[in-house]
């Protein structure tokens, strides 16, 4: 029978979701992304070559295998364009194997716009996004203004629809943030420019992947970004505009619930985070162990470059995470960024207002007053990298591994000891059932 796997980042995101599902791929005939936009990226690295993804799932790296953008997402055409153009002149063949939601709220230049004024007009109380127009394009869905993919197929109902959008946000724009209107004759002449391009890739992915299932394939949902920057459940205001969370992969893609079968949580053996926000277990990047973190493990945005915040991990965040999840098991990365060191800490709990608790609080301004209590383990010096067998780890990994596991309350099911997607150990297929 047929088995359906999540893959979610249980963090801020930048856990290495990317590496994983290539290497699940290899057991699915399907890959789904089901929320967030060109805003995330996932990089893979197959035998040494690196690749850098936004918007097409990363199943695409494995041949054969279908890909799907389902309607939690929102779409920049232009950007999904050059990225097909990117990949199949690398000699990946996308075309024939890409489908997108007709669903599909579409990403246009004023919401870039919008977007880039907005922070600018927040001045040092920014949020810290992208700054590609993610945020108010789901803001359109949300009003139910929104233009769809769907829409493009209509000329003259898409320029209806554009024409009364842009008269509300090029007034805002101009009136209470100070920018410069787009034009509307230019929006409207490239969007449908790209609609020859576009039309083969769109279809109902409701109905695609019901089949798809329905037939006997095992299908891959991959999330975007991580749990902690949920729309609902993460430090907001610092979060993305769309849900994180297992949960949206129904929603997101139009399947039922009873249909996923297994929820991986993909979560770095330390802690990172991009752009402003609460983080209690932070360190400095610029000394010591915060350093390490950072230049050992090329901490830096796939997507904007941005050097991310480092800190050690915190496995209170973790059973925030693990329940907002259900998650049927963890998928450890970057183990491999701690050798060397001498002593780890783990935080396992904060101390709030002379309180100690010992889950990361659903409330970011209690977040920000959260005084982390760490455990020490000791480290190890041997070399972790390309490591096949979990018994072949140095003890000390082997004890810390353990010990997250006891304190997130998740079995460990995979460990990545390095980027390439060889570099993986595997102790329980998440497409195999227990025992397999």
């Amino acid at each position: 029978m047929a088995r359906n796997v999540i893959v979610v980042g249980t963090q801020w995101g930048d856990e290495g979701k990317g590496k994983v599902v290539d290497w699940l791929t290899d057991h699915a005939q399907g890959v789904v992304r089901f929320q967030g936009g060109h805003n995330a990226g996932h990089t893979l690295v197959i035998g040494g070559q690196k690749t850098a993804l936004q918007l097409v799932p990363s199943g695409i790296m494995r041949p054969g295998t279908a890909c799907y953008i389902g309607n939690g997402c929102v779409l920049s055409i232009p950007d999904l364009l050059r990225e097909i153009d990117k990949l199949e002149a690398a000699g990946i063949e996308v075309v024939s194997r890409l489908k997108i939601s007709e669903s599909c709220p579409l990403i246009l230049p004023y919401h870039v716009a919008l977007d880039l004024a907005r922070e600018l007009k927040r001045g040092s109380a920014k949020i810290g996004t992208t700054g590609k127009g993610i945020g108010p394009a789901y803001e359109d869905k949300v009003a139910r203004r929104a233009i769809r993919v769907a829409d493009l197929l209509k000329p003259d109902v898409f320029a209806e629809k554009l024409k009364q959008n842009m008269d509300y946000h090029n007034f805002v724009l101009e009136n209470y943030l100070g920018a410069e209107p787009v034009s509307y004759k230019k929006t409207l002449d490239d969007a449908l420019a790209m609609v020859p391009r576009v039309k083969p890739l769109i279809a109902d992915i409701s109905s695609a992947l019901n089949k798809a299932y329905a037939e006997g394939a095992n299908l891959l949902f991959e999330g975007a970004q991580g749990s902690l920057l949920d729309v609902d459940h993460g430090t907001y205001p610092y979060v993305t505009s769309s849900n994180c969370v297992a949960g949206n992969a129904a929603a997101g893609s139009g399947i039922g619930p009873g249909m996923l079968h297994y929820i991986l949580g993909i979560t770095k053996v330390y802690t990172t985070r991009v752009g402003a926000g609460p983080f209690p277990s932070e360190l400095d990047t610029t000394v010591g162990i915060g350093k390490h973190l950072s230049t050992v493990g090329m901490e830096f945005g796939t997507v904007t470059g941005r050097p991310r915040r480092c800190g050690w991990f915190d496995a209170a965040l973790l059973r925030r995470s693990a329940q907002l999840n259900g998650l049927t098991g963890l998928c450890l990365t970057k183990l491999d960024v701690l050798d060397g060191l001498e002593t780890i800490k783990i935080c396992v709990g904060y101390k709030v207002d002379g309180k100690v608790i010992d889950i990361f609080p659903s409330n970011a301004d209690d977040v920000v007053r959260c005084e982390p209590i760490y455990e020490e383990m000791p480290g190890w010096k041997e070399n972790t990298i390309g490591t096949k067998r979990f018994e072949d780890l140095p003890q000390n990994a082997q004890n810390y591994i353990h010990r997250i596991s006891e304190l997130v309350g998740r079995p460990i099911a995979m460990v990545s000891t390095g980027p390439d997607r060889e570099e993986t150990l595997v102790l329980q297929h998440p497409f195999k059932e227990a025992g397999q």
